[in-house]
């Protein structure tokens, strides 16, 4: 009963997202601007089961390649933002020689918007897709980096003062204690920085590539099909859903300790 509640809860807002949305639609002023809900839901059911090649509908069963198109791009720039970012995170966290090196250059690049990075992007790597990985992987990894770091800085000392009694060596250390107890601020980064890879995603395939959810968008908007639009909005919001809710699992099983701890 209590988990219907919950569903029931959760959906009250949505509901009235939707009728507000059917009445502003609805209105004179704003026919051709803004499509109702049944419009994008029907463009969004050509655009995922429709037959590609029939008609003047270009995006007729387009969505499943472009999803996988979005998808396979963030998950490239996504793996190596973190697989670049925890180690380093960690370094600059726990060392002062390694923070007093290279804190300060990444503090001064990570202002720098991902939209000022696309001329360099497109002028060195072209119209292809490694620039939009490229772009991935700067939006994901200053996340990942910035809350590893602080999740090595924010280690018990008292925990570090019993391992050296114990006699661990700095590489054990790092390893067996500074990386555990970062590790909640480790997958906070994590979802922080795949949350700004979709971002970025759509942001660079809406320039560097000729494919993707984010080349749909701009597409769509171009030629006034705003309910396509729409629909690829409702589709990054799932895609990014769906990914942070599988960050979120692997999170519960690997911090399975905390939990049972709160309980």
């Amino acid at each position: 009963m209590n988990r219907l509640f919950q569903i029931l809860l959760g959906l009250i807002v949505p509901v009235l997202v939707l009728l507000l949305w059917q009445v502003a639609a609805s209105q004179p002023d704003m026919a051709g601007i803004v499509p109702t809900p049944l419009a994008v839901l029907q463009g969004f059911g050509g655009w995922i089961w429709g037959q590609p090649g029939l008609g003047l509908n270009p995006y007729l069963g387009t969505w499943v390649s472009n999803v996988s198109y979005s998808g396979s791009r963030v998950v490239q720039g996504f793996f190596w933002a973190s697989l670049l970012g925890v180690p380093l995170g960690l370094l600059i966290g726990w060392s002062k020689w390694v923070s007093n090196l290279l804190d300060p250059m990444i503090q001064s690049l990570r202002p720098i918007p991902i939209t000022a990075w696309l001329p360099f992007s497109i002028a060195l790597f072209g119209i292809r897709d490694v620039g939009s990985i490229f772009l991935i992987f700067l939006g994901g990894f200053y996340a990942v980096v910035v809350n590893t770091t602080q999740g090595a800085r924010d280690v018990d000392r008292n925990l570090v003062r019993a391992a050296q009694m114990m006699g661990s060596t700095p590489g054990q250390l790092l390893w067996r204690v500074v990386l555990p107890s970062a590790m909640p601020a480790i997958f906070t980064g994590l979802r922080v920085g795949l949350g700004i890879s979709w971002t970025a995603v759509i942001v660079s395939e809406m320039v560097a590539v000729k494919s993707g959810l984010g080349y749909v968008l701009w597409d769509a908007y171009y030629v006034g099909r705003m309910d396509i639009v729409l629909a690829d909005m409702v589709s990054i919001g799932a895609m990014g859903f769906v990914s942070d809710r599988f960050i979120v699992a692997i999170e519960n099983r690997v911090l399975r300790w905390r939990m049972l701890q709160n309980h």
